[in-house]
């Protein structure tokens, strides 16, 4: 008889290989994929303005950029991730249950109270003991949804190795994170009693509001070499636009994604002196200047709409409600099941596998509303970036690129339940009619400029890493 370690192994792996049956026929093996626009502004002559410009037609000619092995790979990808939500939640479920119903749960919990001296110290050590198991027994998944797909699609450039290598230190830097606050909650849920929950997520909020600060200076380059943007044309489109709107940062930095994965990306990051304009080398050097002015208007956009305190109000108000239910229907589950499992009661560590079923069942279910909390927040960004870059183009072309592995025409019902940003066609169409009632836009009255020399990254740029 297979071990039960082993059969959840076998569960895992049967799971990617369902996923996988879904998808692997869009790219069949040694089918090269055509996956990215060559670099350089692309504007269809309907997306010109003029007398007889129309939203409409100048939006269907950027949609038709699109071609059809790119539109069904994109669709093929995007759909599938549809999938991979419940997949994720049955792995999780499947582990949770794997660590109750072996009595493991309750062993890790009495070596903990063996070794620890003190309660805390101990389920500080039984939440270790949890990251690390739950690591191993999740990591066939996790090798197939973040790098045997990812390959599948051409999205990732990351060798076996690099892969792991990052896997590892996410696993290090939550071994350093996750126990203590495991121990503060188990703390408060001991203290609080059936009001924990009210507890937890007032600690939920301080805590994502720190981790805002610190995880773009000390954690993030533990996973990307992080420099100066050196001087020269798109240098100074940024720090023009970021003094235009008020960003309180000449720190513009670039990290070399491009080790990782095909996607282009920038955001603006922290608070007070810690705040920082960041791209990643794919848009440097894959995109335009008025793509990047586009992209970057719109993160300025979250600064300056000061959506980071926002959406963490948002959803530490969903967090609190899921804490709540995890309450109500963890205490439940513990009076029926609880003496059978040897559990003794909500404030026993070894019950953690089963409150983390309950809680990630809740945001499974929930997933409708917060990605609809986090595309309104995008749209707003959408909308500031067309007004503060004025690069309707830019902003239509970087939205097709995004299109690549973004299904570009979902279903309403789609963009509500699965996208956390609008759809690349809401973003090109929201473009055409910006610049519908904007004819006089420089770029798309303007020949269009050949694609810029791509910047090397791994050359000498204004000393090593960039002081974060």
């Amino acid at each position: 008889m297979r071990t039960l370690t082993s059969w959840l192994c076998g569960l895992l792996l049967a799971l990617a290989a369902i996923a996988g049956g879904a998808t692997w026929a869009a790219a069949p093996e040694g089918t090269p994929i055509a996956r990215d626009f060559p670099p350089g502004l692309i504007i269809p002559a309907a997306a010109r303005p003029g007398p007889h410009f129309d939203a409409e037609r100048a939006t269907a000619a950027y949609l038709d950029l699109l071609s059809p092995q790119q539109r069904q790979l994109s669709d093929s990808y995007f759909e599938g991730g549809y999938w991979l939500l419940l997949w994720d939640l049955l792995v999780g479920v499947a582990i949770g249950v794997l660590l109750l119903v072996s009595g493991l749960s309750v062993r890790m919990r009495e070596f903990a109270f063996r070794v620890g001296r003190r309660r805390w110290l101990a389920v500080a050590i039984y939440a270790l003991l949890w990251l690390l198991i739950g690591f191993v027994l999740g990591l066939p998944w996790s090798w197939y949804e973040g790098f045997v797909r990812e390959h599948q699609y051409g999205l990732s450039t990351q060798t076996l190795g690099g892969w792991l290598g990052d896997a590892i230190k996410g696993l290090l830097v939550a071994a350093i994170v996750a126990p203590p606050l495991i121990a503060t909650l188990y703390a408060a849920v001991r203290r609080l009693g059936a009001r924990w929950w009210v507890g937890a997520s007032l600690g939920a909020f301080a805590l994502t509001l720190l981790m805002s600060m610190l995880a773009p200076v000390y954690i993030a380059p533990l996973f990307n070499d992080y420099r100066p943007l050196p001087n020269g044309p798109v240098r100074a489109a940024v720090l023009s636009l970021a003094r235009a709107n008020r960003i309180p940062t000449d720190h513009v930095v670039w990290f070399d994604a491009s080790r990782q994965t095909t996607r282009v990306s920038a955001n603006v990051s922290g608070f007070l002196g810690t705040t920082a304009i960041n791209l990643n080398d794919n848009l440097v050097n894959k995109t335009s200047l008025p793509e990047i002015r586009a992209v970057l208007g719109h993160e300025m956009g979250h600064y300056v709409l000061n959506h980071g305190l926002r959406l963490t109000i948002y959803i530490s108000l969903l967090l609190a409600l899921g804490f709540y239910c995890t309450h109500r229907l963890l205490d439940a589950a513990l009076a029926r099941w609880g003496g059978r499992l040897r559990l003794t009661g909500r404030d026993d560590p070894a019950a953690l596998p089963l409150a983390m079923i309950v809680l990630s069942t809740f945001f499974f279910l929930a997933t409708p509303v917060s990605n609809s909390i986090v595309r309104q927040a995008e749209a707003e960004a959408d909308a500031f970036g067309l007004n503060a870059a004025r690069e309707p183009n830019g902003f239509a072309m970087a939205a097709m690129r995004l299109s690549t592995y973004r299904k570009l025409c979902p279903a309403p019902w789609e963009e509500v339940v699965f996208y956390d940003h609008p759809s690349g066609y809401t973003r090109v169409h929201n473009s055409m009619v910006w610049l519908a009632e904007n004819q006089d836009n420089a770029t798309a009255n303007a020949p269009v400029a050949p694609p810029m020399a791509p910047l090397p990254f791994a050359a000498k740029l204004n000393g090593s890493r960039a002081s974060r």
